[in-house]
């Protein structure tokens, strides 16, 4: 549960509406985060402007000031110790960081601090201690990143609008940095390096860079990682052609005839959810996310919803769309439009917390699990890829099909097209040339029906001509 502080942030965020993206890809999300902190950053800006209204009209002589993050106290004090009296009149104006963040707490600390000082300067009775020489901030040890981790939550959520979309970019950036560093270890760029150092594998290291990156973000430890942070090349995919998909979807049955009769009551029939959400992959490129987060089962089983759409929920990755199926066929083929399985989805997702993002997940991880004990050769991912193959084989323009699956053009063509194999490009190859040949062929066809009807004329005029003839 939120708690009132954090209620303070996201009633700020009210109206803020996130930057639509059609990107999925890591820069699409960093857009995003980049607007939400720039809002944030300007609504802190106008408070501040409040705050200092409120010490002018005080009239206190203490005004509070921005920089890089953090706020500070600007005051006319007496000459600081070590530093010159160029002006010969024993005050200077300083700026006074006291280690106070620029957020909204933040605001209410250097204001109470401004008063503080305010009252000082006033009384004449202000001294260089510890404190306003920022000495006491030099003096604390660095908390572990253990310590950090408890806080990541609440500090993170002062700069992001909580939304299913960033509480799923949260849980992600959380539970890497867990997984990939010591919580023992002093939150310092050195220990983080180290552990990313020691991490072997290509995209492991690549994702755990995106996390641990943001992490100190979020509590300012300044850090470098732009050498870590280039992303790896691809691993090959196992695209399944069409009458791959046609025959994998029959293997979620035959399991049935392999798992034995060990299987608990209330779970026998579980297959068919997976066998059901196979089948929407398939015809709609969908991310699986897109199945499970706030599903509108009423539309996909309205009668009102000629075109067969899957409307895909504006909490998602990349907001909300209708995407349209590729193989209309297949709709009726796997059964989509059962309610049977749409009941099973609905009971599925209430079993569990929506805005849980570890819970999404589960349901997403199963889906590669039934995958994986069927016998599949593919990922549910794979899926995706398959129908952005299949809609460029079709002919339908790149832009149609990056919407319909939610991305940008770039990534469509950078990401998805990449995986053609030789086999599929033979099939687009021979269905081109076999469309020309039609084309041909019917250019063949039309000139021989304009000699015929040519023919006809000519034997109509004569007919006509015998007629006349005939008559006179």
């Amino acid at each position: 549960m939120q708690n009132q502080g954090q209620d303070k942030y996201q009633l700020a965020f009210a109206d803020l509406e996130p930057l639509s993206s059609t990107d999925g890809s890591f820069l699409g999300s960093s857009l995003q985060a980049q607007q939400q902190r720039e809002f944030m950053k300007a609504k802190v800006l106008q408070e501040l402007e409040k705050v200092n209204l409120r010490l002018k009209s005080a009239k206190t002589k203490v005004t509070i000031r921005e920089s890089h993050g953090s706020l500070q106290l600007r005051a006319t004090l007496p000459i600081k110790p070590g530093d010159k009296d160029s002006r010969g009149t024993g005050r200077k104006q300083y700026n006074l960081s006291l280690n106070i963040p620029a957020n909204l707490d933040g605001l209410k600390t250097a204001e109470e601090e401004a008063y503080e000082l305010g009252k000082l300067i006033a009384r004449k009775t202000f001294e260089w201690n510890d404190k306003y020489l920022s000495k006491e901030a030099t003096k604390k040890d660095v908390i572990t990143i253990g310590e950090l981790l408890e806080k990541f939550e609440e500090e993170y959520f002062k700069t992001h609008k909580r939304t299913t979309k960033s509480e799923h970019t949260f849980f992600y950036y959380f539970s890497r940095t867990q997984r990939y560093t010591n919580s023992q270890d002093l939150a310092t760029a050195e220990n983080f390096i180290s552990s990313i150092q020691q991490i072997d594998k290509e995209w492991a290291r690549y994702n755990a860079v995106r996390a641990i990156s943001a992490f100190c973000q979020t509590f300012n430890i300044d850090i470098d990682l732009s050498q870590y942070s280039k992303m790896p090349e691809r691993n090959s995919r196992n695209i399944p052609t069409d009458a791959e998909i046609t025959t994998g979807i029959s293997k979620f049955e035959e399991y049935l005839n392999i798992r034995g009769n060990q299987v608990n009551q209330d779970v026998k029939d579980s297959w068919q959810l997976w066998r059901w959400t196979y089948g929407m992959l398939a015809v709609f490129g969908l991310r699986p996310r897109e199945i499970f987060i706030n599903p509108d089962i009423d539309w996909w089983l309205s009668s009102d919803n000629l075109d067969f759409t899957w409307k895909v929920h504006k909490d998602c990755k990349t907001g909300e769309r209708q995407a349209l199926p590729l193989h209309k066929e297949w709709i009726d083929q796997f059964d989509l439009r059962n309610p049977k399985y749409l009941e099973m989805l609905a009971t599925a997702i209430s079993k569990k917390d929506k805005n849980n993002h570890a819970e999404i997940t589960a349901l997403t991880q199963r889906v590669s699990w039934w995958f994986r004990k069927i016998g599949l050769d593919f990922k549910p991912y794979d899926l995706r890829h398959a129908w952005a193959i299949r809609a460029h084989i079709l002919g339908i323009p790149i832009k149609a099909a990056a919407d319909n699956l939610g991305h940008s053009v770039q990534v469509h063509t950078q990401t998805y097209q990449r995986w053609f194999s030789l086999d599929m490009r033979k099939l687009a190859i021979n269905q081109a040339l076999t469309k020309r040949n039609e084309i041909e062929l019917i250019k063949e066809e039309n000139a021989k029906l304009r000699m015929e009807n040519e023919r006809l004329k000519l034997e109509i005029e004569k007919l006509k001509m015998e007629f006349v003839y005939k008559q006179s």
